[in-house]
């Protein structure tokens, strides 16, 4: 069917085939202004809406006819106007009152004879709910994290590259940070959308409105750097060179960071004496008779505190016998994470074993002793993973304990729950409200910020923390942990969590 024409610009064809029970047969497709396709032969609306009973009046309480189950379709193609690439602009959108628009929608490269489908669309997946409850299976990949950026693929294969080339390129990055500058880049194309603008196209001008709406906002310095780095992977760029490169952009950033000065977090965010003191005790205790979600939690976060890794770290680490060993005596273990995980940093460092020793093993002479073995990390992963090895389905250390997942491996996400529900269970046991904003990320700060305090070396410390440097553990993570009311009696659990700080070996 033709559309009517607009002053100025080229008359535009669309495609409204008529229904599968018509009997009729779409001829004569041919390719019109634009990329756009059209029927030769003009069909009334019944043909388009209806399967069956074309021209049968509406019954009663119905606001019209109901739709074919396999509608035909009117597609307009999505073509941008390469004439002025230089543009960012876009023109006013052609509506019309029997049509459809569908947005993002090329038919470029498409064989013009293939039959239109009535699915024509995904349905997005979602991952499981939060729930402490549920969900403890790894979240589905995002179609941003698994494929990478479509927008950044797509700047890509105009270059001519085999789409293997692509996927190598783009596996630069970590899946989850093209899963977040995915979602950066759709915030950044919906504020384009409000203005008429082409995302991958748009001026510096508009690139810099945005960025500035987003101080405006109160965003963070740290939150503008990841929307710019993903605008930067999206775009086509500027006379060959990338957003984040242009030197307007440059200056931007720089005078953001002094009006944004990043404030570094002195005090801890939480009280680990008090957490550890519950630990040692009920609910907590004894490991034998708790729960296995209290097990799960306890055991969690005693190793993130004794190894100063990150979540990811602790994620990677694995129950198979290559990975994990005990010693005879079973008052040491020696643990590695999965070869086939990708640590976030490279130093050589980063993949070395972590050994942890028994704290106050058996037998005890003091009750304060058999106090302090509670808060054993050795201890509580043997019993976590003796309880697990009846239904485990997966070499990952942690696995979900909640039906219907019992003994699935658990997501990242899912684990930084359990490092904050066990931070939060702590301070609800003692009838005390939690901290709000709490982080799984703030247990390495706090375990690396005691270690240097009881007198581990930084530079072992930055070696158990897979640090590349000791100014990231001082500008960013290290706190003042000596103003604790009850320093002294934290210091005697913190000193001697059993963890070797720096590369060991078996």
């Amino acid at each position: 069917r033709r559309r009517p024409s607009v002053e100025g610009e080229p008359t535009l064809w669309g495609m409204a085939p008529p229904p599968s029970d018509s009997g009729a047969t779409v001829e004569e497709i041919r390719s019109g202004n634009r990329r756009s396709l059209r029927l030769a032969r003009k069909r009334p609306v019944p043909y388009v809406l209806l399967a069956t009973g074309r021209g049968r009046p509406p019954r009663r309480g119905r606001t019209g006819p109901s739709m074919a189950q396999c509608a035909s379709l009117r597609i307009s193609s999505a073509i941008v106007n390469s004439a002025h690439p230089g543009q960012g602009e876009r023109t006013e959108p052609h509506s019309h009152s029997d049509s459809t628009q569908m947005a993002q929608i090329s038919m470029a490269g498409t064989d013009s004879s293939s039959s239109v489908c009535a699915a024509v669309a995904t349905p997005a997946t979602h991952g499981p709910p939060v729930s402490s409850e549920r969900g403890d299976l790894p979240s589905p990949p995002r179609q941003g994290g698994s494929l990478g950026l479509a927008r950044e693929r797509a700047n890509l294969n105009t270059l001519g590259l085999p789409p293997r080339v692509v996927a190598t390129i783009q596996n630069a990055r970590a899946s989850s940070t093209r899963s977040l500058y995915n979602c950066k880049w759709r915030v950044f194309e919906q504020w384009c959308d409000e203005r008429l603008l082409i995302s991958y196209q748009c001026s510096l001008t508009a690139i810099l409105s945005f960025l500035q709406d987003l101080i405006d906002g109160g965003r963070s310095f740290s939150t503008i750097k990841v929307y710019l780095a993903a605008i930067a992977a999206c775009h086509v760029g500027f006379d060959g060179t990338t957003v984040g490169q242009h030197p307007l952009i440059r200056r931007f950033m720089k005078g953001t960071r002094r009006s944004l000065p990043v404030i570094k977090r002195v005090i801890p965010e939480w009280d680990l004496s008090m957490v550890l003191e519950v630990l040692s005790r009920y609910p907590f205790e004894p490991l034998g008779d708790i729960s296995l979600k209290l097990l799960s939690l306890k055991t969690a976060l005693l190793l993130a505190l004794a190894s100063t890794k990150r979540v990811s770290d602790l994620h990677a680490l694995s129950v198979h016998s290559s990975c994990m060993k005990f010693s005879i005596s079973g008052d040491k273990v020696l643990l590695r994470p999965n070869p086939a995980f990708m640590p976030k940093c490279f130093p050589a460092f980063a993949c070395e074993v972590i050994q942890l020793s028994a704290f106050h093993p058996p037998p005890f002479s003091s009750s304060e002793d058999k106090r302090l073995n509670a808060l054993c990390p050795v201890r509580s992963l043997r019993v976590y993973i003796d309880r697990t090895s009846a239904f485990r389905r997966s070499d990952q250390l942690f696995i979900s304990w909640a039906p219907p997942n019992t003994g699935n491996p658990i997501s990242k996400q899912r684990l930084s729950h359990w490092l904050v529900e066990a931070i939060s269970l702590a301070y609800e046991s003692k009838g005390v409200c939690p901290p709000e904003g709490l982080r799984a990320h703030s247990t390495r700060g706090m375990a690396a910020s005691w270690a240097l305090f009881n007198g581990v070396s930084l530079q072992d410390i930055c070696a158990a923390a897979s640090w590349a440097s000791p100014h990231t553990f001082v500008r960013y993570y290290r706190l003042d942990v000596t103003q604790t009311p009850v320093a002294h009696s934290v210091l005697g659990v913190g000193s001697s969590m059993g963890c070797t700080l720096g590369p060991s070996t078996p």
